[in-house]
């Protein structure tokens, strides 16, 4: 008898009937012996309509009442999937994030978990229930509610299977597993048997909306067993581990996207000591998370500082930069919202040198530019114009397609 996390996103519980498959997927595993805890997402685009129907009372709702109003969605699909799994004749009980033990910080709409208490799930496993929690959400030390930000219910059931020290947590979603790129974007992206969980990190903090990339982070830092797979197709998924094989043989495991960044640029800062130490602390200190960097070679004792930021937090970042100009010492800044980051991922990278010019051949021959460029031991970035960005990640593909062929 193994103990399994099961995660299902909002499309696998999006109406009734794919209610009740997630509910037969649940059942099916209990029935086999195993001791289960499910995770789900609120319904479809429940959350997107809740966002929607706070902003027709109140488009500027504090973050807590927000956190009030979201995390309803979850208990709704927890709910009617207890109800479906009831109606199976097996034992089950929906739980709550704070009934489930999860404790954050009050960091509002972003929350970080802190602990699990899982006492009561393990007594409600003892009595051999089926325990259903809703993702997504917990409780302060204050008592209030608080949600992990979006796609944080991966983030969730990784926390689970961690606290639980589950044999396995799975994630299931729509498509069949990790994919080289955007299956829907690229005929030619094909499902990888196994991924590194750093690979699968970058691809998620890089765009790739597979799997949560704190969840990722998470697992990789208490060694969960992860999987991701269709709640659809019935078929082995991909197994997200510390090694996997032929990781020498090949230096490229995906190419993904994100349009969900802009681009501020500072220009004329005074080309002195300690400016980036002043604009980079100041963002982190209003929580401001900042990617990409570029900062020019300093011309008549001045400087730019170019860096990506995401969208929804430009408007914070640009006030903040404005309000403080005369500290930091800037002419004016540039913002251009209208880009996208492509990326490839690969742990065989770092000691592959020609990774970068076959990206760099890939988009010059598609007559696409880059306006910045960044890399690490396993990613190369560059930004590109918005409407680039999906062409880009096919050529990039179809650059690197024998290389991918060889993942599977």
């Amino acid at each position: 008898m193994a103990l399994i996390v099961q995660k299902f996103g909002g499309t696998s519980v999006a109406d009734a009937g794919r209610l009740r498959n997630v509910a037969r997927i649940i059942a099916d595993t209990y029935r086999q012996g195993h001791q289960v805890v499910a995770v789900l997402s609120a319904q479809g685009d429940t959350t997107d309509d809740l966002i929607e129907k706070a902003r027709e009372i109140n488009p500027q709702a504090s973050k807590r009442e927000m956190d009030m109003l979201l995390s309803t969605g979850e208990q709704i699909s927890c709910a009617l999937c207890a109800m479906a799994i009831e109606a199976l004749g097996l034992p089950v009980v929906s739980l709550t994030g704070w009934q489930a033990g999860f404790r954050t910080n009050s960091q509002y709409g972003n929350a970080r978990i802190k602990k699990v208490r899982h006492d009561r799930i393990l007594e409600e496993l003892d009595k051999r229930r089926i325990v259903i929690v809703t993702g997504f959400q917990g409780m302060s030390r204050y008592e209030d509610i608080t949600t992990l930000g979006r796609g944080g219910s991966d983030t969730s059931a990784v926390a689970l299977a961690a606290s639980l020290r589950a044999d396995l947590c799975q994630i299931y979603t729509d498509v069949e597993g990790v994919y080289t790129a955007d299956p829907r974007l690229v005929p030619g992206a094909h499902k990888l048997d196994e991924i590194t969980y750093d690979e699968m990190l970058e691809l998620a903090t890089l765009g790739a909306q597979v799997l949560h990339n704190r969840s990722v982070e998470m697992a990789k830092r208490y060694n969960v067993n992860l999987e991701v797979l269709s709640s659809f197709s019935g078929k082995p998924g991909t197994k997200v581990k510390e090694v996997v094989k032929r990781m020498e043989r090949s230096h490229i495991s995906g190419v993904a996207k994100d349009k969900n960044i802009a681009r501020l640029a500072l220009v004329g800062l005074e080309d002195t000591p300690g400016i980036a130490f002043k604009i980079f602390s100041l963002l982190a200190r209003s929580n401001l998370n900042v990617d990409l960097i570029l900062q020019s070679i300093g011309r008549s004792d001045t400087k730019d500082i170019s860096f990506t930021v995401a969208k929804s937090d430009l408007e914070q970042a640009k006030q903040l930069l404005w309000d403080n100009r005369e500290s930091i010492a800037f002419d004016h800044i540039d913002v251009c919202e209208n880009i996208a980051k492509v990326s490839v991922v690969g742990a065989g990278m770092y000691n592959n040198p020609g990774v970068a010019a076959a990206m760099f051949e890939a988009l010059f021959n598609a007559g696409i530019n880059i306006s910045m460029i960044s890399t690490s031991e396993i990613k190369v970035s560059v930004l590109v114009d918005m409407d680039q960005a999906d062409r880009a990640v096919q050529v990039i593909h179809d650059q690197f397609t024998e290389e991918l062929e060889g993942r599977r």
